[in-house]
């Protein structure tokens, strides 16, 4: 792991750990997401992320075909514990706290969600996660200003080209021509297109300037995930729990999650982020992060 991951995620909002997986862990977890996936696109899961839509809530309508599978930790859904074992791997709790400058103790179990190859090439539009686009520049700074409350990553099984950013977008509001442009520019000025083998792992604010990519030619299966800190609701709470996880959290079973990290016992740690979750959850008026797009 970089030594200096924080100070390359300040930097560029997005940094690269190589190589974090074994062939024999890359192995098992292309197992379960290619049973999660012929579920998902035969209509078997309901909470898929269907096209042509790009952010939630997406319905369970398959026809036009879907580009993700949400909930990778559902207790109904096959292999939940495998997901749930690398959610809560080492080298994940190392990361996060490492970017967050904290301990494990501080962390709350937010997402984990597989992005899949569609079947007809598909695009999302230029954005940032949590900050829409009407907003005017100086609320966009205020915004872009406020305190790192999560880590969030992409786990590659597959060759991976699919992130699109502008470097370094997440320390400033956008140009007038970024404002200006199309949101489904395919060229922005100073665009990079993140390239991962199987078994990096990409850390990136999701507040920089982004989009992806989807080719229907090349096989995708991307873990994506998010971790947060305590203290940090409300903010963050609009993020995560419009992708409906509170409804289903409460019945997952963490006790046959092996191994330790941080200096704790895996299964307890899963269990404590989880009742964290919870907490933030509470008492919440749910409001979505992006507009409705039909």
């Amino acid at each position: 792991m970089p030594s200096d991951l924080r100070d390359h995620l300040e930097r560029d909002g997005f940094v690269r750990i190589p190589s974090a997986l074994s062939q024999d862990e890359i192995d098992a977890l292309r197992t379960a997401c290619q049973d999660v996936a012929h579920l998902g696109r035969a209509g078997k899961w309901p909470f898929v992320r269907t096209l042509p839509k790009q952010f939630p809530p997406w319905n369970s309508d398959v026809s036009n075909g879907i580009w993700g599978v949400q909930h990778l930790m559902h207790p109904d859904l096959p292999h939940h514990d495998t997901f749930a074992a690398s959610y809560f791997a080492p080298y994940i709790i190392a990361a996060v706290t490492d970017l967050l400058q904290c301990c494990a103790n501080d962390l709350v179990l937010e997402l984990y969600n597989l992005l899949v190859r569609p079947d007809v090439d598909f695009a999302l539009r230029w954005h940032r996660d949590d900050i829409g686009p009407e907003v005017s520049a100086q609320e966009e700074l205020d915004r872009l200003r406020e305190p790192m409350l999560h880590a969030q990553w992409n786990l590659a099984l597959y060759p991976d080209e699919s992130l699109i950013v502008v470097p370094g977008s997440h320390l400033r509001a956008r140009t007038e021509e970024e404002r200006c442009a199309d949101p489904f520019e395919d060229e922005m000025p100073g665009q990079k297109a993140v390239k991962m083998n199987p078994g990096d792992i990409i850390f990136y604010n999701n507040n920089i300037l982004h989009r992806g990519v989807y080719r229907s030619s090349a096989e995708r299966m991307t873990l994506h995930g998010s971790m947060g800190i305590a203290g940090a609701d409300p903010a963050r709470a609009r993020n995560v729990l419009q992708h409906g996880v509170g409804t289903w959290v409460g019945r997952c079973d963490f006790s046959g999650i092996q191994g330790e990290a941080d200096g704790q016992q895996a299964s307890a740690l899963a269990d404590d982020m989880r009742n964290r979750l919870v907490v933030m959850g509470s008492d919440q008026v749910l409001s979505f992060s992006q507009p409705f797009d039909e």
